[in-house]
């Protein structure tokens, strides 16, 4: 007795469904947990034929199952591990797993079926494949971006390489441009020049001042287209990579006091170019022709940018590291606004006015400076003058 009631409370509480039926398919037993599942209370499924709770079509095949069995005694359906689906008092359909065993009884056979409820496995299974196919529609559309974006690279990497040999065509037609209007211009201008100043010489007999003053705007006016086509040159050999720093050992205090005295000649009047060295050392190992050309561009904007009767500053020394050169002036100065882009090609500061110039002389020695590994830097204040400074790092 103690063991029917162990085993009738462990069939009543199982998680699982069990329902015992009898040789031709009637339902004997059926526990809470089947009820529940099929939502059939037992009243209304005991006797009844197994089939009511399958739908078609193993309903209509579950008379089969039993005829076959009366033939041949061994039943369809034994086994563990049957996937089949159940039909719900209400008509809907649920899978689960079905495992039958045949169990002697009171001198007769019952089969005892095991219900294990998939419904949640399955629409997990749902879940995953969809899941699945997103993923794979994700892929998909993740590998025709890729796709189309590597067609717009290929796309943009061939009007990047046209536009570079397009620039290469144009770079060279530049430059052939500007050495071609080098040479056209400078022969007129050594004509002009020559001219003007054999001008000067057989007019001295006349003493006439009108004639100096002309003699000497058309000098002037050859000076600055000179200087103009000098910068357009120096701009356009440094764009195609044609100068580099080509150091040898030369005596800095000598080339200083030439530049002064050379640049003396084209001041203004009573402008005074004072120049001064600090050391013991006046050789160095630098490009004497950058370091000419940098000196000579700042000297010629302090004395275009300074009045009459002003002192240009000119200093140079050599230290055990350092080759430094100074050039301080007290003209116009640079505008606060207009420091930050003192440097760029073709930059001139608002407050020039109709002073001529290119804007590419300081962007020129900022670069001649750095071919030499060197730095330049500036101070400046409107109408209390500017002051350059270039350091060169010895080798």
């Amino acid at each position: 007795m103690e063991s029917a009631a162990l085993l009738k409370a462990i069939i009543e509480n199982a998680i699982d469904g069990i329902i015992t039926i009898d040789g031709r398919g009637h339902i004997e037993t059926i526990n809470p947990a089947a009820c529940k599942l099929f939502q059939y209370s037992p009243e209304e499924v005991i006797g009844k034929n197994v089939s009511i709770l399958m739908p078609p079509p193993d309903r209509d095949q579950h008379d089969e199952y039993i005829a076959r069995y009366q033939r041949t005694r061994e039943p369809h359906i034994i086994g563990i591990g049957r996937e089949v689906k159940g039909l719900r008092k209400d008509g809907t359909v649920f899978p689960f797993r079905l495992g039958v065993s045949e169990v002697p009884f009171s001198g007769r056979k019952i089969f005892t079926g095991f219900i294990h409820d998939l419904s949640r496995e399955k629409e997990a299974e749902e879940q995953l494949k969809e899941y699945a196919v997103h993923l794979e529609e994700l892929v998909e559309n993740r590998t025709q971006n890729l796709k189309s974006a590597i067609q717009e690279l290929q796309l943009a990497k061939e009007e990047v390489s046209t536009s570079l040999e397009k620039e290469k065509e144009l770079g060279q037609l530049k430059s052939r441009f500007v050495s071609m209007a080098s040479h056209e211009f400078r022969t007129p201008l050594s004509a002009i020049q020559l001219s003007s100043s054999l001008i000067e010489k057989y007019a001295q007999p006349f003493d006439n001042a009108n004639i100096s003053k002309h003699v000497a705007k058309i000098k002037n006016s050859v000076g600055n287209l000179t200087n103009i086509l000098n910068d357009f040159l120096s701009l356009e050999k440094l764009e195609a990579g044609k100068v580099e720093a080509t150091y040898q050992y030369f005596d800095l205090v000598k080339m200083s006091e030439e530049i002064t005295e050379e640049l003396q000649l084209v001041a203004k009047q009573n402008q005074n170019i004072i120049y001064q060295h600090t050391g013991t050392l006046s050789m160095v190992n630098l490009d004497p022709n950058l370091i000419k050309n940098c000196v000579i561009n700042l000297i010629g904007n302090a004395i275009k940018y300074s009045g009459e009767n002003t002192f240009i500053e000119f200093n140079t020394e050599i230290n055990d590291k350092n080759c430094i050169i100074t050039i301080r002036d007290n003209g116009i100065g640079i505008p606060e606004a207009d420091q930050k882009h003192l440097f760029e090609a073709f930059f001139r500061a608002h407050n020039t006015g109709n002073i001529p110039g290119t804007g590419l002389g300081l962007n020129i020695v900022s670069r001649y400076t750095g071919l030499m590994n060197g730095e330049i830097a500036f101070k400046s204040d409107v109408n209390q003058g500017t002051l350059f400074k270039i350091t060169i790092p010895l080798i």
